[in-house]
C-alpha cells in the first residue's frame, strides 16, 4: 500500500501537537511520528484515502487563532509500514504491570499482563497521562468495586481494573474506532465483566460507581465532573488525567465545588494525574 507523509510544523507545539494528532486521525491518517524538531508532527495516510480538499480545509484555514500550522505532503517509499511500525513499537512495564501488543513476547511471570491491539486509539501507556493512571490503579484496592473508565481509548485502564478484581467495569469512549478497539482488547484479555460503550457522559444515568477514571482533557473534565459526581457512591474515588500542571488549580476548584476532596496528584513531563474522594 502506498502512503503519503503529511509534515506539519506547529507553533507552539504544546498542546497543539496532540490536538492536531487527533484532528489528523479523524481526517484519515493512521499513524504518527515526531519530526526532527519539537514542533514537527509527521502524519501518514494511505494514498487512496487522501482527499486534498479535506486537508486543505483542515490545514489552510486557521482552526485556532492561537496556533500557526504549515504543512507539506510527499509520497513515501513503498514498504511494509505495518511491519516497520511493529518493529519500533515497544511494550511498557509499569510497577509490575506489563502492557504489550499481540506481537510482543509474553511475560507470564509478571503480576498483571495486558495485551493491547493499539491501532489508532489513545491509551497504550506510552503517554505520561495513561502511565500515571496505571500507577494509581496499581496502588488502589479495586476488588469487587464498580469502576467506570471515561474516555477509555484502548480500554487499558478498564482492563487493568478488571484484572485486579473490579466488577462490574464500564468503559466509555465517543470515538467509534476506540469503541471497537476497546471491544477487541476486552476479548484479548478475557474480561467478561467489562462492558464497552460508544458515547460520552450523556450515557451516565442511575448507575453508581466506587471508582471513576477519566483521562480526557481539561475542558471535557471541567464540563463533566458534576455528572461524574452524581454517579459516585459515598467515599468513591475519582482519578483525573489528561491535563497540564497549570490546569490543576482549575480542576481542584471544580471538584471542590462538586463535593470532592483533593487527595494528591502525580506529575510527569508536565502532565498531571490527580486523585479526589467524594465527601
Amino acid at each position: 500500500m502506498k502512503y503519503l507523509e503529511i509534515k506539519l510544523h506547529i507553533t507552539p507545539a504544546d498542546p497543539w501537537k496532540e490536538v492536531y494528532t487527533s484532528l489528523m486521525a479523524e481526517a484519515g491518517c493512521d499513524s504518527f511520528m515526531d519530526g526532527d524538531s519539537d514542533n514537527e508532527l509527521l502524519c501518514y495516510i494511505p494514498e487512496k484515502d487522501y482527499q486534498e480538499d479535506v486537508f486543505k480545509d483542515l490545514l489552510d484555514v486557521p482552526q485556532f487563532p492561537e496556533v500557526k500550522v504549515s504543512h507539506s505532503v510527499a509520497p513515501m517509499e513503498d514498504k511494509d509500514w505495518n511491519a516497520a511500525w511493529e518493529a519500533n513499537y515497544e511494550p511498557v512495564m509499569i510497577e509490575g504491570c506489563y502492557i504489550r501488543a499481540p506481537f510482543h513476547p509474553a511475560k507470564p511471570e509478571v503480576e498483571y499482563e495486558i495485551v493491547i491491539e493499539p491501532k489508532m486509539s489513545f491509551g497504550t501507556a506510552h503517554h505520561a497521562t495513561t502511565a500515571q493512571m496505571v500507577s494509581y490503579l496499581l496502588e488502589t484496592d479495586v476488588s469487587g468495586k464498580a469502576v467506570l473508565d471515561m474516555g477509555a481509548g484502548t480500554g487499558v485502564l478498564a482492563i487493568l481494573a478488571a484484572k485486579k478484581g473490579a466488577n462490574p467495569v464500564t468503559a466509555i469512549d465517543n470515538d467509534e474506532w476506540a469503541y471497537r478497539n476497546g471491544l477487541e482488547n476486552a476479548q484479548h484479555n478475557h474480561c467478561e465483566q467489562l462492558k464497552v460503550l460508544l458515547g460520552d457522559a450523556s450515557l451516565l444515568g442511575n448507575e453508581r460507581y466506587d471508582i471513576i477514571l477519566a483521562n480526557i482533557n481539561r475542558n471535557i473534565l471541567l464540563q463533566d465532573i458534576p455528572q461524574y459526581v452524581q454517579c459516585m457512591n459515598d467515599n468513591a474515588l475519582l482519578f483525573l488525567s489528561g491535563f497540564y500542571e497549570e490546569d490543576l488549580p482549575a480542576l481542584r476548584y471544580c471538584c471542590a465545588k462538586s463535593g470532592l476532596k483533593y487527595e494528591d496528584h502525580k506529575s510527569k513531563d508536565k502532565w498531571v494525574a490527580a486523585k479526589f474522594e467524594k465527601i
